[in-house]
């Protein structure tokens, strides 16, 4: 009887669940990116949209104080606000504007290189289009019905908004003199070592002396000294830290 049967392809064979966007990028470097939903990008944008206004309304309050010439001013402002708030944030701090940062986001282009300014230029421009007709409906519909959440100004820039990926804390190795490795060792030999000192405190003792057996069995080291010894040997690999 076959493992899988035909209504049950193999994990292999099935579509990713979740949402990673995979890019090469000019390097040949491979990237899964994690484009953002719709709801994020909103959280993000009414964020933005709540500085520029609280912004605004201080600007015009101060510069109403120098009558016409004020009003000048402010209406310049007004434009300025509108249209280059966005793009200066994405383009000088790594495409986040204030409320993506809040929300971990960031506009990259679609090879996952940082954004420049005719693209977020673009984008940004656009929005007048993703407003239409009212309240970013044609935005949300090309947004919900993209696979990678692009509404129209990313369709037309090239771009897309990621989650900023954070990477992960490096692992500290338990305390133990470096020794060198008895025999030597595969890359996949030296990775289990080293995931077996890395994950040592987060295992109960009883676990650490079943795992260091099967470990230290083909190193030749006695199953009494096996955990402290796959410490040193992992100390060893690592290098000087």
């Amino acid at each position: 009887m076959p493992l899988f049967s035909a209504t049950c392809p193999p994990a292999a064979h099935r579509p990713p669940l979740d949402t990673r966007y995979p890019v090469e990028t000019p390097e040949g470097i491979d990237l899964n990116l994690r484009p953002a939903g719709l709801v994020p990008r909103a959280l993000a944008f009414s964020i933005d949209l709540a500085i520029r206004g609280l912004l605004l309304a201080a600007l015009f309050i101060l510069l109403g104080l120098l009558g016409q010439f004020g009003m000048g001013l402010a209406t310049i402002l007004l434009f300025l606000v509108t249209w280059w708030y966005m793009v200066l944030f994405e383009v000088l701090n790594q495409g986040r504007s204030p409320g993506k940062q809040l929300l971990g986001l960031r506009v990259v282009h679609d090879d996952g290189t940082p954004v420049g300014w005719a693209a977020s230029l673009t984008r940004n421009l656009l929005r007048v289009v993703d407003l239409l007709p009212f309240a970013y409906t044609l935005g949300i519909l090309s947004c919900l019905n993209h696979p990678a959440f692009k509404r129209l100004g990313d369709l037309a820039a090239g771009t897309l908004v990621v989650y900023r990926d954070t990477p992960p804390a490096p692992r500290s190795l338990p305390h133990a003199e470096p020794v060198p490795a008895p025999i030597g060792l595969s890359l996949s030999e030296q990775r289990a070592l080293l995931a077996f000192a890395e994950r040592a405190e987060q295992l109960s003792s009883a676990r650490r002396g079943e795992l260091a057996a099967l470990l230290a069995e083909p190193l030749q080291v006695p199953p009494e000294q096996a955990e402290q010894r796959l410490h040193g040997i992992a100390r060893g690999l690592l290098g000087p830290t």
